[in-house]
């Protein structure tokens, strides 16, 4: 099978998605091909490199390694200084090239190293989550948490590639590999109806990890993003519909201190509250809410909220970096394939969307 190849646009220039069984063992040459040299340094973590090592280091036989720690709660600044020692140490100048070989956690921190290491050096994305590959790598966002909330502190700063092997996430556990399929969720509800009727179709193809099914979703993911993400770079306007269930799943992260949620599972729950939200208002119908409904819950059970505070929630909500001049921008679908951003959300209206989901009253 012939790699997929997705342009998106940036305002450093255009950079390529490559999507292909097979391609992290040609990294290397992959890298030649598109002329990204200088010292390579892998960023990935123990988990990662249990799995995938042995062939990263065959593929890239000069590049130094950083690990750093798994897991959302370690995505902080203090894990990006132990980034910028490696760097230094490794005496990486402007010519280098950061490879961030992971999930969207170390996507997220490699690449806020990468924007800020020397004002800026080289970054390339080698995802190895399905969440990863079909929304984290793109677009350019990298950032760590504050205590305060997700993702606080960041900025926008583009790979040169994004090397994308399907292959990869056979070594996924299930739960880790359902987790990514909320967010591929996310792009049929939020964006393109024909993906959510090909998800309803084919999840268990998908789900089996069968690879005409598997690479079709995750080019179509790639597009959309892509296709919106040149658009709209920065997130000044049609790129917001892709926070579709990231406001309510934010703060259920945030509360729960990242221990409880894969970030997809987190996302799951946003999308109900957002579509709970959405039909309340008569915007969203009550079949297209129960559709959603349907095809989240056959992914097998999500964590319990049952135990989570629709006040706390509330509380973190109101603190999300999409409150803009005191009001609360939440993304709503419209129907299946379509959604809106909309900045009149009441705490009222979001009490009771998240009593209706089963968030704990109080």
């Amino acid at each position: 099978m012939h790699p997929v190849t997705i342009d998106v646009g940036a305002a450093t220039g255009r950079y390529a998605v490559l999507i292909g069984d097979g391609l992290a063992s040609r990294l290397g040459r992959i890298l030649e091909e598109h002329n990204i040299g200088g010292h390579r340094f892998i960023v990935s973590n123990p988990v990662v490199w249990r799995f995938h090592g042995e062939l990263l280091a065959r593929a890239l036989p000069d590049a130094t390694l950083v690990q750093v720690p798994d897991g959302e709660r370690h995505k902080h600044l203090a894990t990006v200084a132990r980034i910028y020692e490696a760097l230094v140490r490794g005496e990486a100048d402007r010519d280098a090239t950061v490879v961030a070989a992971g999930g969207g956690v170390i996507g997220d921190m490699a690449g806020f190293a990468a924007a800020t290491y020397l004002r800026g050096v080289r970054l390339v994305h080698l995802p190895t989550t399905l969440l990863a590959q079909v929304d984290a790598s793109i677009g350019g966002k990298v950032g760590v948490n504050l205590a305060a909330g997700k993702n606080l502190v960041g900025a926008f700063y583009p790979p040169r590639l994004v090397v994308t092997d399907p292959g990869l996430l056979r070594t996924l556990p299930r739960r880790e590999f359902r987790a990514g399929l909320y967010e591929v969720i996310k792009y049929g509800v939020a964006c393109d109806a024909a993906l959510f009727s090909q998800l309803q179709r084919e999840l268990a193809a998908v789900t089996d990890q069968r690879a005409d099914a598997l690479v079709a979703v995750i080019a179509q993911c790639c597009r959309i993003k892509a296709a919106i993400v040149s658009s709209d770079e920065r997130e000044a306007g049609p790129r917001r519909v892709l926070n579709f269930g990231h406001t309510a799943g934010h703060a259920l992260e945030t509360l729960t201190g990242y221990r409880r949620f894969r970030h997809g599972e987190a996302v799951g729950w946003g999308m109900l509250v957002a579509s709970e939200l959405a039909a309340s208002r008569g915007m969203f119908s009550a079949q297209d809410r129960d559709a959603v409904r349907s095809l989240i819950m056959q992914l097998g059970p999500l964590p319990q909220v049952a135990d989570v505070p629709v006040s706390q929630m509330i509380q973190v909500m109101r603190r999300d970096k999409k409150v803009a001049g005191g009001r609360l921008h939440f993304v709503l679908p419209s129907g299946i394939g379509s959604a809106s951003v909309v900045g009149d959300v009441t705490s009222r209206e979001l009490r009771g969307a998240l009593e209706r989901v089963g968030f704990r009253a109080g």
